[in-house]
């Protein structure tokens, strides 16, 4: 039976349109019945009049088509600190550092693939083309004697130095996040994790209660002459997981469209924050610079890893990159140890800490993973996944614009804002934070919840538009949405409390072969439980734009010209 559903986009957009097949519901069943052909779908896309007093602006960044091939299946916004969470993978503009780990400070360092200097990070799972036939049972089975598990960011590995006189109290609150996780699995395990509205209840209370405990380590940091700890709602949220269904699936790949060697190898290096004793208070300032140094040197090497990509030779990382982190990262853990030996016991073996290796798709990583879950790398030249097989198709075109408000003027989006738009799991969350983001050039009027099979001459095209409303004080919030927020959808105006900010839409177009669009032969990487789900498409971004820029973005839309 068909459902109606009605999507707002973002603040200057609506959306409604029906699905025919269950994308719009919690179905993750994948068949030929998952692609239209775009002349089928009605026109649904309504944009509000702009009034006298709004903004019709429009500033463009090209950032490339990921030319660098930057694939990542990390998700920095929604699962900071969990390497490989996505469990599929992502491609990655502008920001050239960014990892699941990286800092504030990481990414303003970092270089761009964005000709105008913006360093934010826009980001969104790939697109493939596998000619080979999936096996939608044996996914189906895989995940029928899959237990889930609720799975948290890491959060010993991601605070500063913690002083002496505050080490027991911050400890406690630790096992009281370990304490809270467990009682979490145990009740999504019991109904087997099918349960949506059990599912998104127990997320809720973790959430809010992982809040409050995040906020206490914080305030004992603090009060033991330490310093705060910064973005730490961010890792307030957890989720539920199929991990298992890798083992299940293990050797399930496919070889798909030859793409070639697309995977992008990071440096995983030991993690230290968790491995020090509580710091005395007169070396707690040199120790918290010596962390934010390893950091940045991680963050460098990573980036080195994508702009040398192909030079030098077999031994180039290890001597160009690896050597010389390791020489780095000795001489910054030997300060570390004695500045806490001054007036306190030196902490052993951080010298041990030093050696950094690669998680080179493939094969396993040398180095232990510094922080979150034992999630499995990609492997092989297409970087593929369990049930995420075939050859990558790089855009022919990303489209990056930041636009105005139909209602009023925009105020500059803050820097390090995170959002995201779209939801990777409505089949395990509900499809409240879904949204329809499928369509064709040519076709802008309308956008459909299943894939697209677009005529002649015409592209495949996702549009992602983001919240245009923001809480004015909050870069990001414990579920990752509520400090940001769409705009009416009728007249554009921001929600009590909210001000307009450029709204960001990133369009991504595919030259995908007709023949592979009617034979449904392309398709997104998702999470298992998805099994390519094109309601599960999703785009995340960290705004890193300099002030003076993000002013002028404004200022643009604002005077209603058309910029870049």
């Amino acid at each position: 039976m068909a459902a109606a559903v009605a999507l707002a986009a973002a603040g200057v957009l609506t959306v409604t349109f029906v699905s025919g097949g269950g994308k719009g519901t919690a179905d993750a069943a994948t068949s030929l019945n998952q692609y239209v052909r775009i002349e089928q779908v009605r026109p649904n896309v309504r944009e509000p009049k702009v009034s006298a007093s709004g903004s019709a602006g429009v500033f463009r960044v090209n950032c490339g088509t990921n030319g660098n091939r930057k694939f990542s299946p990390d998700n920095p916004v929604a699962q900071p600190g969990i390497r490989n969470g996505a469990e599929h993978v992502h491609d990655f503009v502008g920001n050239l550092a960014i990892t699941a780990n990286s800092s504030d400070a990481d990414l303003d360092a970092s270089g761009t693939t964005c000709r105008n200097g913006d360093k934010s990070s826009y980001f969104w799972p790939v697109v493939r083309i596998d000619r080979s036939v999936r096996d939608n049972s044996a996914v189906q089975q895989a995940l029928a004697g899959t237990s889930p598990t609720v799975a948290c960011p890491s959060v010993r590995d991601r605070l500063p130095a913690v002083p002496a006189g505050a080490k027991a109290a911050v400890d406690r609150q630790l096992a009281e996040l370990d304490r809270l996780a467990a009682a979490a699995d145990r009740q999504v395990l019991a109904s087997r994790g099918v349960n949506v509205e059990l599912n998104s209840a127990v997320l809720e209370s973790l959430r809010s209660r992982r809040a409050a405990v995040l906020t206490a380590i914080g305030a004992a940091i603090q009060a033991g002459g330490g310093r705060r700890p910064a973005g730490m709602i961010s890792l307030a949220d957890c989720d539920v997981s199929y991990d298992g269904i890798h083992a299940a699936l293990h050797g399930a790949h496919t070889t798909g469209v030859p793409a070639g060697s697309v995977a992008t190898p990071a440096v995983r290096c030991p993690s230290v924050r968790d491995r020090l004793p509580g710091v005395p208070a007169t070396a707690l300032d040199e120790v918290n610079r010596a962390l934010d140094e390893l950091d940045r040197q991680i963050s460098e090497a990573n980036q080195r890893l994508v702009t040398t990509r192909g030079q030098g030779g077999a031994g180039f990382v290890d001597n160009a990159i690896l050597g010389p982190l390791k020489a780095k990262r000795v001489a910054v853990l030997d300060r570390i140890g004695i500045a806490i030996g001054r007036t306190g016991a030196r902490p052993g073996d951080l010298a041990g800490l030093a050696d950094c290796s690669l998680n080179q798709p493939g094969g396993a990583s040398a180095t232990p993973a510094p922080t979150g879950s034992a999630l499995p790398d990609p492997q092989g030249p297409n970087l593929e996944l369990p049930n995420n097989t075939g050859g990558i198709v790089r855009p022919a075109e990303v489209r990056i614009e930041y636009r105005g408000n139909a209602a009023g003027k925009v105020v500059p989006m803050p820097k390090f804002l995170r959002a995201l738009t779209g939801d990777a799991k409505p089949t395990s969350r509900g499809p409240a934070n879904a949204r329809a983001a499928w369509t064709c050039s040519g076709f802008g009027d309308r956008l459909t919840d299943k894939y697209s099979i677009c005529p002649d001459g015409s592209r495949v095209q996702r549009v992602h538009d983001f919240p245009g409303c923001w809480d004015g004080k909050n870069l990001d919030s414990a579920n990752h949405r509520s400090h940001v927020a769409f705009a009416d959808r009728t007249t554009g105006a921001c929600p009590s409390g909210f001000v307009a900010i450029p709204q960001l839409r990133v369009t991504i177009s595919y030259d995908i072969p007709r023949d592979v669009q009617l034979q449904g032969q392309y398709a997104l990487d998702s999470f298992p439980e998805e099994n390519h789900n094109p309601f599960s498409d999703h785009d995340d971004f960290v705004n890193v734009n300099a002030a003076r820029t993000m002013q002028r973005i404004a200022t643009c839309i604002n005077q209603g010209k058309k910029c870049s």
